[in-house]
């Protein structure tokens, strides 16, 4: 009985300071994401690197491509990183940063750095419907965007480098209802921090959601804008329609529509400045296989018949008439992580092309590898 109440009375002094110190230990630290979820901060990001081939000289030669212009390469295209505070009453801010070789290509006009982009900064004043912002944001143009994860093909279209990337300025949002929203606003013009010339450019916008499952968005840019090869301002407008329709949950069809007219944009035969008109149209297809693939078709036609967009490239005289065909299939191992293999050619109705020992071509024909994190 003695050996008992000792073995006992040992064991409880022992375990005496262990629930002590359990009931008196400092709770463990939150997480990044928990603190930030808690003060109203989102963070989200990427990595996107791929490599490339080309059948055409694309790095000497024309390449109708906004990003993926390597012979045969790897490349890291974007660093992606966004911050956001965004309540739906009150003040808030967004920053996007993007570093990697793209960074070079959607920055601004007057921005020298070449692989480090401010893409997005701006603060907002939400107030029931209303949401208005002041700083750098992205276009209103376009199916495709900047950010790589949001699209389904790893190359982008020729109406995406056929629009601005980016504008500084003022934007307001009104939410109607559930079904429209409107946009209005003023900016310095496609892709410039300072206005390189007195005229302001005005933005209109019109989301339109019938039922959950089909979107309508409509948007027109107009004001001054520079040419690069009459070297003057000209008045620019553009004109931009996409349409999307989920059909079930594992297809979607998409459509698009650009057309982009200017004064004084380039000159005509007798040297006379006058104007230019580009215009296109791409359809899309996305059909979610099973779970973790997915494979994605886009085809377009782009016509630049005044060589306003694309000037007069390779052997050609005149402007020309571009089409491309895509097919991309995308493995989604996991939530975080993308691999795409994308098959693309692109024709034209001009040899525009760079070959061989100088020889040019109506065809470009490439295939690509990314991969992407995403956080």
């Amino acid at each position: 009985m003695r050996k008992s109440i000792l073995t006992v009375a040992v064991s409880s002094a022992f375990a005496a300071p262990v629930l002590a110190n359990a009931q008196t230990a400092a709770p463990a630290a939150p997480t990044l994401d928990k603190v930030l979820e808690a003060s109203g901060i989102s963070l989200s990001g990427y990595v996107d690197t791929a490599y490339s081939h080309a059948d055409r000289d694309v790095e000497a030669g024309f390449n109708p491509r906004v990003f993926d212009g390597q012979n045969n390469s790897f490349v890291l295209h974007q660093v992606g990183l966004q911050v956001a505070k965004q309540p739906k009453e009150g003040f808030g801010g967004l920053v996007n940063i993007t570093a990697g070789r793209d960074a070079g290509i959607i920055r601004s006009s007057d921005s020298t750095d070449s692989t480090f982009d401010v893409t997005q900064a701006y603060g907002q004043y939400a107030s029931g419907p209303f949401t208005v912002m002041a700083g750098k944001f992205t276009t209103l143009h376009g199916t495709e965007v900047i950010w790589s994860p949001s699209n389904n093909n790893f190359s982008r279209s020729l109406l995406f480098g056929a629009v601005p990337f980016t504008h500084t300025g003022v934007r307001a949002v009104f939410a109607a209802n559930d079904i429209v929203s409107l946009t209005a606003g003023v900016n310095n013009g496609w892709d410039q921090l300072k206005d390189q010339n007195r005229g302001k450019t005005t933005e209109l916008g019109i989301t339109v959601t019938p039922i959950k499952t089909v979107s309508i968005v409509g948007s027109y840019y107009g004001g001054q804008e520079n040419s690069t090869t009459t070297g003057t301002a000209g008045r620019r407008d553009s004109y931009n329609l996409v349409a999307s329709w989920t059909i079930m949950e594992p297809l979607t069809i998409g459509a698009e529509y650009l057309r982009v007219q200017q004064k004084d944009a380039i000159f005509d035969a007798s040297g006379t400045s006058a104007k230019a008109t580009y215009s296109g149209y791409a359809v899309y297809l996305s059909y979610l296989v099973m779970p973790k693939l997915k494979v994605s078709v886009r085809g377009e036609s782009f016509d630049d018949k005044d060589a306003f967009h694309f000037g007069v490239p390779g052997a050609s005289t005149t402007g020309g008439k571009y089409k491309e065909g895509t097919l991309t299939v995308a493995y989604l191992p996991a939530d975080s992580y993308e691999v795409r293999g994308e098959l693309r050619q692109d024709r034209s109705n001009q040899q525009a092309f760079t070959g061989d020992n100088g020889s040019f071509s109506k065809n470009l024909t490439t295939f690509a590898v990314q991969v992407l994190y995403k956080f």
